[in-house]
């Protein structure tokens, strides 16, 4: 019963977290879409040059941090926990502050290594929300190590929500008045510091009954905490944080080899703009990989390290099957859909092809999202972490080989050749860690009868709709509506087909978050066709 009961509440903290880190990974996605219409294509290139940075630390402090703080509290007796804290407390800050010295006084060198000097002046106000990074990766961190996952779910979507709000409502505040796209975006930078604090404020609020504990003090060994955090922190957001070392290259890369080429600065500047359009298409497409890792890899962990019961074989081939087949679906349909989708959301239709190149990242980054996490659900970091690394320098020699020949298409390609390196290199080594079949072929069979369908679908409609039914309508209004209309029907034939293969049973979508529904559509679909064979 005690296993039972631990389970379920293990289960039902999964589940909180795993929507809001949907919740959160929605407004990361969508948000920039009308940023984007406020400020246009060269604002988004200042946003986005800058933005790297923030995140980037702001994932391996707040969550890689949280999580290893998290593991060492629930691996240690409740007397140690002061010490723990304290010592994770401190180091953390002192990361903080030493990231903060670097934003804040060296924002010049930053921002001339970048090839646009203005860029100092967001790097200034960014800087601030760095120093906010040591008390919310404490406070997630013991919540997330009694199981309490209410108060790290609520403050995931309090923060997520001030920033999208003070980046939207700021950014038109500032625009509508005159003021200078730099200013812009420095309003968006200090949206992460206002989310950061709502975000502490209210984890502080759920702490204050768990005070009492902090009088308990035992003897440590700090070296030794030091050491397994900085191990756990940089190997549980590795793979969070690859995406984002891939956009910091970029900061530095593309702009300043676009000048250097020959274009001029505010065609450079638009043409990265449009460029990081491609930013948010991914993390859409990447967002079921993001809830799959968040919901079946603790499971994974959980059912290899036992055994009798579940075989974690189940989960880690469904999370491999689900994860690819939307990831497919996704690069796909936005491959037939792009300059309806660029135009909708975007305005124009510019660099599709190069769009269209840069939502090929979905099917990697979702399949380096799932193998990485499970890796390290199996205590496997250090090849994970070598391959990364690996991938990231493959990035920067692909950009400067390909950005001089094909401008930001080739950065678009270099990101997918970078990718593909990890991938391929995580695939051979699980095989080798734990050599099972992801899926039979009569898995990649259907999928691909899936797929096939939908293009034809898609594409079909797409023509008939922007030709003939929507042709008298203004070009965004007409690409949106065709859009709006071309994906769904797409959808509707691509699950229809999976749910008649069942190559994902009603029994696994019931493990999948939001899989319910999915379920109970493949029992109606299957239960039409028995009832026709009777």
């Amino acid at each position: 019963m005690n296993n039972e009961g631990t389970m379920k509440s293990f289960m039902k903290g999964a589940v909180l977290l795993t929507i809001a880190g949907f919740i959160v990974k929605l407004l990361s996605a969508v948000y920039r879409v009308p940023f984007q219409n406020l400020v246009g294509d060269q604002g988004f290139y200042i946003y986005q040059q800058v933005y790297p940075f923030i995140a980037i630390f702001g994932i391996w402090t707040s969550y890689g941090f949280a999580v290893a703080i998290s593991k060492l509290l629930a691996d240690t007796s409740e007397s140690a926990h002061r010490s723990i804290l304290r010592i994770a407390f401190v180091y953390v800050a002192v990361i903080s502050i030493s990231v903060f010295v670097l934003l804040f006084f060296g924002a010049e060198l930053l921002a001339g290594w970048m090839g646009d000097a203005q860029l100092g002046r967001l790097l200034r106000v960014g800087a601030f929300a760095v120093l906010l990074m040591a008390p919310l990766a404490i406070l997630k961190g013991f919540f997330q190590s009694r199981n309490n996952m209410a108060p790290v779910a609520y403050a995931q979507i309090i923060e997520q929500g001030l920033r999208v709000s003070v980046i939207l409502v700021g950014t038109w505040i500032v625009v509508s008045r005159g003021f200078s796209l730099y200013a812009a975006g420095q309003m968006a930078m200090l949206g992460a510091v206002v989310g950061g604090l709502g975000a502490m404020v209210v984890l502080l609020f759920y702490f204050r009954s768990h005070v009492a504990f902090l009088k308990q003090h035992s003897t440590i060994q700090i070296w030794s905490i030091v050491k397994k955090m900085t191990i756990i922190s940089l190997s549980v957001s590795m793979s969070s944080l690859i995406l984002m070392l891939f956009q910091l290259v970029d900061s530095f890369m593309v702009f300043r080899l676009l000048e250097e080429n020959g274009i001029v600065q505010s065609i450079a500047m638009e043409q990265k703009g449009i460029y990081d359009r491609g930013q948010p298409l991914v993390q859409f497409g990447i967002l079921i990989a993001t809830s799959l890792t968040l919901a079946i890899v603790p499971l994974v962990a959980r059912t290899s390290r036992k055994k009798n019961g579940r075989s974690a074989d189940m989960y880690v081939r469904l999370a491999f099957r689900v994860s690819f087949l939307f990831a497919v679906a996704a690069a796909i349909g936005l491959t037939l859909m792009m300059p309806y989708v660029n135009e909708t959301l975007f305005q124009t239709h510019e660099q599709s092809w190069t769009l269209i190149i840069f939502s090929w990242q979905i099917i990697w980054m979702s399949l380096l999202l799932i193998i990485t996490a499970m890796l390290h659900g199996f205590g496997k970091v250090r090849v994970p972490a070598v391959l990364l690394l690996l991938g990231l320098l493959v990035k920067i020699s692909s950009n400067w080989l390909l950005l001089p020949i094909w401008g930001v298409m080739g950065a678009a390609v270099a990101g997918n050749i970078g990718l593909a390196v990890i991938v391929v290199g995580l695939v051979f080594y699980f095989k080798k860690v734990w050599p099972l079949q992801f899926a039979p072929l009569s898995y990649y069979a259907w999928l691909f009868g899936a797929v096939s369908a939908m293009s034809v679908v898609v594409l079909g409609w797409s023509l008939v709709a922007d030709g003939y039914v929507f042709n008298e309508l203004s070009s965004r209004i007409s690409a949106a509506f065709t859009t709006m209309t071309a994906i769904p029907l797409g959808a509707v034939v691509f699950m229809a087909i999976v749910a008649k293969s069942r190559i994902i049973t009603e029994k696994e979508w019931y493990i999948i978050p939001f899989g319910r529904k999915l379920a109970t559509l493949q029992l109606a679909i299957n239960s039409k066709k028995i009832g026709e064979k009777r």
